[in-house]
């Protein structure tokens, strides 16, 4: 008999059809069954000795919320027997319904980390909220921006783990190397009783970022030629795309989409897909432009467009970039496609577009001195700092940087263009809002980089103080200095903090209604409750 191994995760959702996805212990069909009598069954597909299945559920109505049962070969499965938690549902929005975007990125998935106690975890406490009251506000959808899970930072109880299947003395030590392995952070993230429950009846969106894979992925040639020369690399990243496809990337595609996926479809019609799978991650590590993570997603009259700035980097000092041209070109399609048909652009991307003054302008620097802008001596001190230091972000990649100020700027400030812009990241472990301007575009382009992080992770002192000394005018004295030794170009944009620096557990929501928009940040509590400590309008009065 089949049995549940994992989930089930609700992650597309419109007014008609949702996707839901599930591990199971052996091959069956799995089917959705919802209390209005819509539902959806999918036979399972086979990865590495792992069988799932993605159910398109259909027969939704708008404006409905029913709940939903899971059986795998007809035998119930979902809710558990002792589950505590209300039914899981699908909510189908109606026309012109407020759409409220919640988001952060790191989650760390136990409660310590290097023998520190991490305190309470922010989507811990949103379910434990939803859970206590079914019909209280709840998101609409769930921007999870990056380290889902940490390949490169496992916890004690892993590496014990590990350490049955081979010599943990060996590089990489307590890292993941293979899918086995990268399959067990997601049962211990997943598996979280609340977190299980919460991904159930939220639908989810997902992105990687470095620590997915690795600590600084991809953050340049030097730095992946170093990599690739280790006798582990290979099957750690092959394992690690292969996984993120498996668990995250195929619920972030709507059910046409899935229909068009020629991956998707070889490993499905395949008794073992392991080998269609590998494929498509070995063509992946060949070649970043044969391969597209970011995607597209419409709730109502809100545009989300996800953006891979991991995978899609290109890292030659003479032709640096954050999105290879393919990408870049994709990424203004989806932007300029239909404009009349969005009222407000998220541009979701795990790493922050506007950072601390102080610290973009050190990136922009240490880019120039990589480049070879004052010799060869200087440059492999700029790589060894980049490395040091986890200098690469947007900043790093001055042209893909000043590229998105002018897509955005140019979005933001067209003839009944949308009421706001919006760039949502994660990654830096603190939150804040910044608002960008452009001289020539006045005060009408709202453009905001808000962002969130961590989920549940630490916030080490020294980053704290780093973090708010980089905001101060003194930092920005300084990182002028720094830009003008390193040549660097005038910036296409100016940014100022309108909020935080926030520190701690935290999750941001967007409340986007007609053209008004309202930005919440709440804080996870040792309690385990969630505490407001932003609110704010977005959008004019």
């Amino acid at each position: 008999m089949a049995e549940l191994v994992l989930g089930p995760l609700l992650r597309y959702a419109d007014a008609s059809l949702a996707t839901v996805w599930v591990e199971t212990s052996r091959p069956c069909v799995a089917e959705v069954r919802c209390s209005n009598g819509a539902g959806g069954a999918a036979a399972t597909f086979q990865v590495a000795g792992h069988h799932y299945a993605l159910v398109t559920v259909t027969g939704l109505e708008p404006d409905t919320a029913p709940s939903y049962e899971v059986f795998l070969d007809d035998a119930p499965v979902w809710p558990l027997a002792d589950s505590g938690f209300p039914p899981s549902v699908i909510r189908s929005p109606a026309g012109g319904d407020a759409v409220r975007v919640t988001f952060g990125s790191c989650r760390w998935a136990t409660p310590m980390a290097g023998g520190k106690a991490l305190g309470t975890d922010a989507l811990d406490s949103l379910a434990t909220r939803l859970a206590a009251d079914p019909d209280a506000e709840r998101p609409d959808v769930l921007l999870l921006l990056g380290d889902q899970v940490y390949a490169d930072e496992t916890s004690e109880e892993t590496r014990k783990w590990l350490a049955t299947r081979r010599d943990l003395a060996e590089a990489p030590g307590g890292q993941v190397v293979d899918y086995e392995e990268y399959c067990h952070l997601y049962y211990e993230s997943w598996l979280d009783p609340e977190i299980r429950w919460l991904l159930s009846t939220v639908p989810s969106c997902m992105i990687f970022d470095d620590h997915d894979v690795i600590d600084d992925w991809n953050t340049s040639a030097a730095w992946l030629a170093d990599m690739r020369a280790t006798h582990w690399w290979q099957e750690r990243l092959l394992s690690g795309l292969m996984t993120y496809w498996v668990y995250q990337h195929l619920g972030n595609l709507s059910p046409a989409d899935l229909a068009d996926d020629p991956t998707y479809a070889a490993v499905r019609a395949t008794p073992d897909g392991t080998d269609a799978l590998r494929s498509f991650a070995l063509r992946a590590d060949a070649d970043a432009t044969a391969v597209r993570w970011s995607y597209r997603r419409d709730f109502g009259r809100v545009r989300l467009v996800m953006v891979d700035s991991r995978a899609a980097r290109v890292l030659g000092e003479d032709d640096r970039a954050m999105l290879d041209d393919g990408e870049a070109a994709w990424l203004r399609k989806q932007v300029q496609t239909d404009p009349d048909a969005y009222d407000h652009l998220l541009v979701g991307t795990s790493l922050p577009w506007l950072l601390p003054h102080l610290v973009h302008d050190a990136e922009a620097w240490d880019a120039a001195l990589c480049a070879g802008e004052h010799g060869t001596r200087w440059a492999r001190f700029g790589e060894r700092l980049r490395r040091t230091a986890d200098l690469e972000h947007w900043a790093a990649f001055p042209r893909s940087f000043a590229d998105l100020a002018d897509l955005l700027v140019e979005t933001a400030s067209a003839p009944q263009g949308p009421a706001s812009v919006c760039v949502l990241s994660g990654d830096v472990h603190h939150g804040y809002v910044a608002r960008a301007t452009w001289p020539s575009a006045g005060q009408d382009a709202r453009v905001l980089q808000l962002t969130c992080s961590p989920v549940h992770n630490r916030v080490p002192l020294y980053m704290r103080l780093g973090f708010r000394f980089g905001w101060s005018a003194l930092a920005r004295r300084m990182g002028r200095a720094l830009a003008r030794h390193g040549r660097c170009p005038a910036l296409p944009v100016q940014w100022r903090k309108q909020g935080g620096p926030w520190f701690g557990n935290q999750l941001m929501t967007l409340t986007l209604c007609g053209r008004s928009a309202r930005l919440r940040l709440e804080q996870a509590a040792l309690d385990g409750t969630l505490h407001t400590a932003h609110d704010s309008t977005l959008t004019p009065s």
